[in-house]
């Protein structure tokens, strides 16, 4: 289902009352409210599970790492890490390096000596009697030795440098292999493609999953701590008309009923009935193969009988239509070319009362669509986008759950003749009228329908509006 990007994710539209108790303002504390869990990809439909068994799930990972990284603590504190190891160095640095390592490695060895210098005219007279041919064999042996001292230095000179070359090649292919694309300098930006509205509508869970949401304290009455471990469900309510809009998303807790949701659910349609006296408290939830009757008010309806009935009576169709709502029109498809070979069959169905069973007491999928329905026959799409435990920075009273994390904004109408003020009613079949239904300010239903305090006509229906 589509996200209503349009809309913002805010809690009521209350506005701060201000108590003047004692002389002195006081504001209403608000608490932030932090998102979490998976993230909604469309078209996905988790394995079916509940609430307990993730719970364990968790719990039980969490002690298995606890006690992994205790065992292994005590082997960490004993290493020693080196943070000259992981420090990159540069080319300058690298050459200074192997140039200190290679004099180092030669300290203890003999320094050279040079090369002696011919004997002067006087010394020449004085050695006059050696032999010319043993003076010129001894210098060819010191020169000899000399060169070969040299180019024994040189070689290891040329080890520690390509030594260093070669850390400093790894180094380059590591920093390559760990550099993100879309970091990469040489991209340019023209190269990049035109994000598509598939990519956009991808990118709007990823801002909505770390935004963080601020509860009113002012709603909440009384305090009831939260036991942990305790998990908490993200629950999305859809428009009843238009399917693919969200109209709200709750964070409910596990050990509570589904009636505490239920109450917190706004729809038009129940402020409708009321206005015009016809208010059903009846209502169901269809969650898998469990319907949960609202059975509270004396007068409420069991939605669940006449289904059951229906079911026992016509099989056949019960098992066309779950079918179909169970793998949709690819498996009709199928059947009518290779014929029915999967033998499916309809789920045994069940009747709960809603303000005894808890969401903690229901099996279900994660991003799969259930039915809400009220008033005879108002239908809302639900769906469990997340699940997870509850940590330190969540709400830690109760007695605020089920909390609003997202309300969609009203949609206002302006009247349609005015077009200045919000419509207030709106008439049906009205022959004045400039469009069918039509919906008017105070001030211009009155001057268009009435004369002297009389209503000028009366064949037509008028309703008070409310915005939707």
């Amino acid at each position: 289902m589509a996200e209503n990007d349009g809309n913002s994710c805010s809690v009521e539209d209350e506005e701060h009352t201000n108590n003047n108790n004692n002389g002195c303002d006081k504001e209403e504390e608000e608490l932030s409210v932090p998102r979490g869990g998976p993230i909604f990809v469309p078209n996905l439909v988790g394995s079916l599970t509940s609430a307990p068994l993730f719970q364990s799930s968790i719990v039980q990972e969490l002690q298995d790492l606890e006690f992994e990284v205790s065992s292994s603590s005590s082997q960490v504190l004993d290493e020693d890490i080196s943070v000259d190891e992981l420090k990159i160095l540069t080319e300058e640095e690298l050459v200074d390096i192997a140039i200190k390592e290679a004099f180092k490695d030669n300290e203890d060895s003999p320094s050279l000596s040079p090369i002696p210098a011919e004997p002067s005219d006087e010394g020449r007279s004085k050695d006059h009697e050696a032999s010319n041919d043993e003076a010129c064999k001894k210098k060819s042996r010191k020169r000899k030795r000399t060169k070969a001292r040299n180019h024994d230095l040189e070689e290891t000179y040329i080890a520690k440098v390509e030594h260093v070359r070669r850390i400093k090649e790894k180094q380059d292919e590591d920093k390559a292999a760990v550099t993100l694309h879309s970091f990469n300098p040489s991209s340019k930006v023209n190269d990049c493609a035109i994000t598509s509205s598939r990519t956009i509508d991808r990118m709007k869970p990823l801002r909505s999953a770390s935004s963080a949401v601020k509860v009113k304290s002012s709603s909440i009455q009384g305090y009831v701590p939260v036991h942990y471990p305790e998990v908490a469900l993200s629950i999305e309510v859809y428009h009843n008309a238009r399917k693919w809009v969200k109209n709200q998303e709750f964070l409910v807790l596990g050990q509570q009923t589904l009636t505490e949701l239920r109450d917190k659910i706004y729809c038009l349609a129940d402020h409708v009935m009321q206005k015009a006296k016809q208010h059903d408290p009846s209502g169901y939830f269809l969650i898998e193969d469990t319907l949960c009757n609202d059975l509270r008010d004396p007068s409420a309806v069991d939605y669940s009988e006449p289904i059951f009935d229906w079911l026992k009576n016509s099989k056949d169709e019960a098992l066309k239509k779950w079918e179909w709502i169970a793998a949709g029109g690819l498996q009709t498809k199928q059947k009518a070319v290779v014929g029915d070979v999967t033998g499916s069959q309809l789920p045994h169905f069940r009747a709960v009362d809603m303000h005894k069973t808890q969401f903690c007491d229901l099996k279900f999928r994660l991003g799969a669509g259930y039915l809400y329905c009220h008033q005879g026959d108002c239908r809302h799409t639900i769906v469990i986008r997340d699940m997870r435990l509850i940590h330190p920075q969540d709400v830690q009273n109760r007695a605020a759950y089920p909390i609003l994390l997202f309300q969609l904004k009203p949609h206002i109408r302006k009247c349609y003749v005015c077009k200045i003020f919000r419509a207030t009613q709106v008439t049906i079949d009205d022959k004045w009228a400039q469009e069918n239904p039509c919906y008017f300010c105070d001030n211009c239903y009155y001057l268009l329908h009435y004369k002297d305090g009389c209503l000028l006509y009366d064949d037509f229906s008028v309703h008070e509006y409310r915005h939707d």
